[in-house]
C-alpha cells in the first residue's frame, strides 16, 4: 500500500524537488536490490535530479510549443467562459439606451433571448482567443529571452510585440462575435454569420476592426505582461513572507492569481475606450474608427467600464494561473528567471 502511495506521490505535478529529492534519497537507500550490473543501486546525486527538474531547456522548440499550447488554453477556454458577460458589456456600449446597466442588460437578454441567447458568439470567441492565445504567450515567450538585461522595457517591447501578430488572429473571428452579439436576427452562429459577413463586405468585413483591435489590445497586453511581472516580484519581495524557491507549487499558484488580478484591473482601465469603438465599430457597415470615437465622446467610451473591469480581472487572473498550471505540469522553466538563462549566456558567449 505505501509504494502505491509513494508512487502517486512522485507522479503528482504539484511535487516539489526538494520532496521528489528526500523521496528519491530514501528510496534508493532502502532498496537491497541489486542493479543491472550486480552492483547495488546508488542514490541519485542532488546535480542529476537538478538537471531533471525541467522536462526541457528555456529557448527550445518544445519549450516553446508547450507554452503556445498553455496560451490556447488559457485565453480559449477563459474568454469562452464569460461569454454571457461579454455579451452584455457590448450590448451597453452599442445601445446604452436599452442596456442600462450590467444587471438590466442580463435581464433584457433573458427576457428576449432566453438562457441560450447569453452564449451568443461562443463559438468565434474560443476559436479567435485559443489562435490568439497561440500567438501572445508563445510570441511572447520568444520576444523576451533577453529580459534579464532590460527587465521591463523588454516586457514591454515583448508583449507588445507578440500582440501585434496575436490580433491579426483574432480579430476575424473579433468581428463575427459582435455581429452575432449586438445586431438581433443577423446571425446566431459563427456558420450563418461569416458567409453573410463576406458577401455584403467582402474581407474587409473581419480585418476593417484591426487597427482599433490593436489600439485596445496592444496597451492592455503591455499592461497584461509588464504588470503582471513586477507584480509577481513585488509580492514576493514585499508580501509574501519566504523566497519564491522555498514556496510549494500551489503556493507559487496563488501568487500568480493574485498577480493577474490586480494586472487585469489595470489592463481593463487602460484598453476600455478601445474596446467601445471595437464594439460599436464591428457593428456598423461602412463605418471608420474616427467617426465612432467622434461620435461616441469622452464620456461614450467609458460605458460598460465596470462590468469589463469584472471580467478582464477575471479572466487575466484565470489566464495565468492556468498558463502558469501548464508550465508546472510540464516542469517547463517559468518566469521571472532568477538569473540569465542558459540560452542567452550561450548567445552572448559566456559559456565555458
Amino acid at each position: 500500500m505505501f509504494s502505491s502511495v509513494a508512487h502517486l506521490a512522485r507522479a503528482n505535478p504539484f511535487n516539489t524537488p526538494h520532496l521528489q529529492l528526500v523521496h528519491d534519497g530514501l528510496g534508493d537507500l532502502r532498496s537491497s536490490s541489486p542493479g543491472p550490473t550486480g552492483q547495488p543501486r546508488r542514490p541519485r546525486n542532488l546535480a542529476a535530479a537538478a538537471v531533471e527538474e525541467y522536462s526541457c531547456e528555456f529557448g527550445s522548440a518544445k519549450y516553446y510549443a508547450l507554452c503556445g499550447f498553455g496560451g490556447v488554453l488559457s485565453c480559449g477556454l477563459t474568454h469562452t467562459a464569460v461569454v454571457p458577460l461579454d455579451l452584455v458589456k457590448c450590448r451597453m456600449q452599442v445601445d446604452p439606451q436599452k442596456y442600462k446597466g450590467i444587471f438590466n442588460g442580463f435581464s433584457v437578454t433573458l427576457k428576449e433571448d432566453g438562457v441560450r441567447g447569453l452564449a451568443k458568439g461562443w463559438a468565434p470567441t474560443f476559436l479567435g482567443y485559443s489562435m490568439q492565445g497561440l500567438c501572445k504567450f508563445g510570441f511572447y515567450e520568444v520576444f523576451k529571452e533577453n529580459t534579464y538585461l532590460w527587465r521591463t522595457s523588454l516586457y514591454l517591447a515583448a508583449s507588445a510585440s507578440a500582440e501585434f501578430f496575436a490580433d491579426i488572429a483574432l480579430a476575424p473571428m473579433e468581428a463575427a462575435k459582435v455581429r452575432i452579439q449586438t445586431q438581433p436576427g443577423y446571425a446566431n452562429t459563427l456558420r450563418d454569420a461569416a458567409p453573410k459577413m463576406y458577401k455584403e463586405e467582402g474581407l474587409k468585413a473581419f480585418y476593417k476592426g484591426v487597427a482599433p483591435l490593436w489600439m485596445r489590445q496592444i496597451p492592455y497586453t503591455m499592461m497584461k505582461f509588464a504588470c503582471f511581472e513586477r507584480t509577481v516580484e513585488a509580492l514576493y519581495k514585499f508580501v509574501v513572507p519566504k523566497p519564491r524557491s522555498e514556496c510549494s507549487k500551489p503556493e507559487q499558484l496563488v501568487v500568480t492569481f493574485v498577480a493577474g488580478y490586480i494586472a487585469g484591473v489595470f489592463c481593463a482601465i487602460v484598453s476600455h475606450p478601445a474596446d467601445s469603438v471595437v464594439s460599436v465599430l464591428n457593428k456598423e457597415k461602412g463605418s471608420s474608427a474616427s467617426l465612432v470615437l467622434k461620435r461616441l465622446g469622452f464620456k461614450g467610451v467609458w460605458k460598460g467600464l465596470f462590468a469589463r473591469i469584472i471580467m478582464i480581472g477575471t479572466l487575466t487572473a484565470l489566464q495565468w494561473f492556468i498558463y502558469d498550471s501548464v508550465k508546472v505540469y510540464f516542469r517547463l522553466p517559468r518566469p521571472p528567471p532568477p538569473e540569465m538563462p542558459e540560452s542567452l549566456k550561450k548567445k552572448l558567449g559566456l559559456t565555458q
